[in-house]
């Protein structure tokens, strides 16, 4: 099954038809305007949109959302206007397309916490449908997951305006696994000697840590169940930038 094919069906378990056959559309409207372009890893350019998209259907996102995450580069990378967006997808699809190319054409300029803050208030600002910051944050979050490919100098840049400026906004917007994943690939990235060893002493040591936090969890549920009380008691591992940070 292909990729598309793989998406659309998981679209299906909590979309309609009808919004299911417009993300194909918007997918095959990407795919044409960005043939012939590829990414620094030599994967075909397509495959970014659609890794985007796939990220916001795992957090449910509706079928205009998914659309613009498709078309997302569009406007940036390809002759494709936002008349042209509008005039195949709808005017709030493509509003969308052009708030997140908006966010695009505005560079990171400080480490200083402050004006990190700043610039984090100014995207939040810009956006005026959260479904652009969603957008983006998946975008983000995908270029991290595959940072890899990119040139160490631009690896540094871009980890370090993700731990500065995206992480911070997922954890503002209760995103907590991705804020966790975000933190994590830029540690990775901005400090790769000391990520490595502390990755490591933690899965030497996750042995005796989940057996020993099993106990815990266990006799908490007992307690709680004793108590009448009802809840639910969960626990996990911490991860290597946590560690690092204490």
């Amino acid at each position: 099954m292909s990729e598309i094919a793989e998406f659309t069906r998981h679209l299906g378990h909590y979309l309609p038809p009808p919004d299911v056959a417009l993300v194909e559309r918007a997918f095959a409207f990407s795919e044409h305007a960005h043939q012939g372009q590829f990414r620094k890893s030599g994967e075909p350019y397509i495959t970014h949109p659609l890794a985007v998209a796939s990220i916001l259907s795992q957090w449910r996102l509706d079928a205009q959302g998914l659309a613009a995450a498709l078309l997302h580069d569009v406007m940036e990378d390809t002759n494709v206007t936002k008349t042209e967006i509008e005039s195949s997808f709808g005017k709030p699809v493509a509003d969308m397309v052009d708030g997140v190319s908006k966010l695009d054409q505005i560079e990171f300029q400080s480490r200083e916490d402050a004006q990190a803050d700043n610039f984090r208030k100014m995207l939040l600002a810009m956006a005026q449908d959260v479904r652009v910051i969603l957008i983006k944050l998946a975008d983000r979050l995908h270029n991290m997951r595959t940072l890899d490919a990119m040139a160490p100098t631009h690896r540094e840049r871009i980890a370090r305006e993700t731990l500065d400026i995206y992480a911070p906004i997922a954890n503002r917007l209760g995103l907590n696994a991705l804020y966790l994943e975000l933190q994590e690939l830029s540690f990775k990235h901005l400090h790769p000697m000391r990520y490595r060893a502390l990755a490591k002493a933690i899965k030497a040591a996750r042995g005796n840590r989940r057996e020993v936090m099993n106990r815990i969890l266990q006799t908490m549920r007992e307690g709680l169940k004793v108590a009448a009380i009802s809840a639910t008691a969960t626990g996990r591992e911490k991860t290597a930038y946590s560690v690092y940070k204490k």
